[in-house]
């Protein structure tokens, strides 16, 4: 028994398991687009991250006060920033969501696999992989055909990309910053989280906690209608606590656990994959198909996050 208890033990410890959470996290923002959307037509942009985010602080707390207690959580001060650094992006998502296509809200928060080598090597006085950047550009190429219109054959042109390329509305700019606050994230926290006393659950608590007090705070300096932080629909809800849970809560703690345990720029390299999942949710479960080019792009994005897990 103790033989196989060990056997079973080795194997868990030789699976990549920050990569692992990670694409799962992908998973899950892939289809938080849609979900999103559909939650906006109930409540505001403010009252939809305060609810997300208060529903992730109250699931949260029991687990923070319990460590803070202990002193697994002594150095709690030392997310506050990445907190303030999270509620800007989900500020500038949801705006950017509710302003812009799903297609291209992908391709533009993508955007962020690139961006993070780069920020990384400014924080590090030092230059980015070339492996990193090979595959975050060969999944940036994947996220652009994956995002491309479907056109007929004859119509496949450079002219068929103008719009994605240079018509850059209110909502685009958004997503757009929303791409570089990410890949910022992921430094600052890898930066003021390194060596500290603090466990992924509390600095996601500490980070759910930042980002509901900001937006709360901002809601009510606005004097946006109360009743925006109580929809009356079963629907709104539902999508709360799967927002919530699955793309806050686990993805949050995914995100933190991966930052410790790997390079910033493979964790936004594996999560920069969201498009790819966003893609196969809305087939099987939307209904929606996609085209030949549209599945190159998966491929293309999905190849490269199997090639940055498995490399050393």
């Amino acid at each position: 028994m103790s033989s196989q208890t060990l056997t079973n033990s080795s194997v868990f410890s030789k699976l990549p398991m920050a990569e692992l959470s990670l694409l799962l996290t992908a998973f899950f923002w892939g289809t938080s687009y849609g979900i999103t959307k559909d939650a906006l037509v109930y409540t505001g942009v403010l009252a939809f991250i305060v609810i997300r985010f208060g529903v992730t602080s109250i699931l949260l707390a029991p687990i923070f006060i319990k460590e803070l207690r202990s002193g697994l959580a002594k150095d709690w001060q030392f997310a506050l920033p990445t907190g303030g650094i999270l509620l800007c992006i989900f500020l500038a998502e949801t705006y950017g969501v509710l302003h812009t296509s799903a297609s291209k809200a992908a391709f533009l928060i993508s955007l962020c696999v690139l961006m993070t080598p780069f920020v990384e090597a400014i924080t590090e006085r030092r230059l980015p992989s070339v492996n990193i950047v090979l595959f975050a550009l060969l999944s940036l190429f994947g996220v652009f055909l994956l995002t491309t219109p479907n056109t007929s054959q004859e119509a496949l042109s450079f002219h068929s990309f103008d719009v994605l390329s240079l018509e850059l509305n209110k909502g685009d700019c958004f997503i757009l910053l929303a791409a570089f606050l990410r890949a910022c994230m992921v430094v600052a926290t890898k930066t003021l989280l390194k060596g500290k006393n603090l466990s992924a659950l509390s600095t996601t608590s500490i980070q759910a906690n930042v980002v509901t007090l900001g937006a709360l705070l901002i809601f009510v300096s606005e004097d946006y209608p109360i009743e925006q932080l109580f929809p009356a629909h079963l629907d709104f809800w539902l999508a709360a606590f799967y927002l919530a849970l699955c793309c806050t809560f686990f993805a949050l703690f995914a995100q933190n656990f991966g930052v410790r345990h790997t390079s910033p720029s493979r964790v936004a390299l594996l999560t920069g994959s969201e498009p790819a999942f966003g893609a196969l949710f809305a087939y099987y479960w939307l209904g929606e198909s996609l085209g030949g080019i549209q599945m190159l792009g998966a491929i293309c994005i999905l190849a490269a996050t199997i090639m940055a897990t498995i490399r050393k």
